[in-house]
């Protein structure tokens, strides 16, 4: 076989359509473009997006600037000054009560300050749920000594709370990790049962013997039982 006699596999090339060619030709007169339009002309193509005059998708979208951080955490927050208007008005009474149930005094400047919570601010209505950490702002004035427990203050909240005596206590909680059990600290756990077991063991082979000493017959014991199976039979 020499060069000139490679050919392509049969059906594996076409020839090119040739347009406007004559009717004959099968893609003569308008050369498969159809009756008149934008498109049967020279150069009328249309461009990506092009919507025929109305506003585009890429432009009638808005654009959505800047981020959304991933670490922002939701508070529920309510200002000092709401639940000092609140205390005022009674609406702590059930805390109240259960202070003096404990015999705590809330009433005058040595008595002890009501303390309020997250839970306490959800029966009241000022915090919506307790599925959020609470946050206590600075809005308004507080009027007499409180013990507010939440998850974060803000510096002026903090400041008018301890102001009029009272205490602003922040949830904490651990967040160092415990420590992880190590191949040596289980080496030294299980040499501790080991030693604790043996301990026993010996413990029971003493009774055993006292027993024996009294005149009491033996007790065979899985321990006993071991080792007499394990002792080689004398000949006889």
């Amino acid at each position: 076989m020499k060069l000139h006699d490679l050919r392509p596999a049969p059906g594996s090339t076409t020839e090119r359509t040739r347009v406007g060619r004559g009717i004959a030709a099968g893609k003569g007169k308008t050369a498969g473009r159809g009756t008149k339009g934008q498109k049967a002309r020279a150069g009328g193509s249309i461009p990506a997006g092009f919507e025929g005059g109305q506003t585009p998708i890429h432009r009638r979208v808005p654009k959505l600037r800047g981020f959304k951080n991933r670490f922002k955490i939701a508070y529920e927050v309510v200002n000092v000054g709401r639940i000092s208007d609140y205390v005022d008005q009674g609406r702590f009474a059930e805390a109240e009560e259960a202070m003096l149930a404990v015999g705590l005094s809330v009433d005058g400047p040595k008595g002890a300050p009501l303390t309020v919570n997250g839970e306490l601010l959800r029966a009241v209505g000022l915090i919506g749920t307790l599925r959020r950490p609470v946050k206590v702002l600075g809005g308004g004035e507080v009027s007499r000594r409180l013990f507010i427990v939440a998850d974060a203050f803000t510096k002026s909240a903090r400041e008018k709370i301890e102001a009029a005596g009272g205490t602003a206590q922040i949830i904490e909680f651990e967040s160092e990790p415990l420590p992880a059990l190590t191949l040596e600290a289980a080496e030294i756990a299980a040499e501790a049962e080991a030693a604790a077991q043996a301990e026993a063991a010996a413990q029971a082979d003493a009774a055993l013997s006292s027993e024996e000493a009294a005149g009491s017959a033996p007790v065979e014991t899985p321990a006993r039982r071991s080792r007499r199976r394990a002792a080689p039979e004398t000949a006889e």
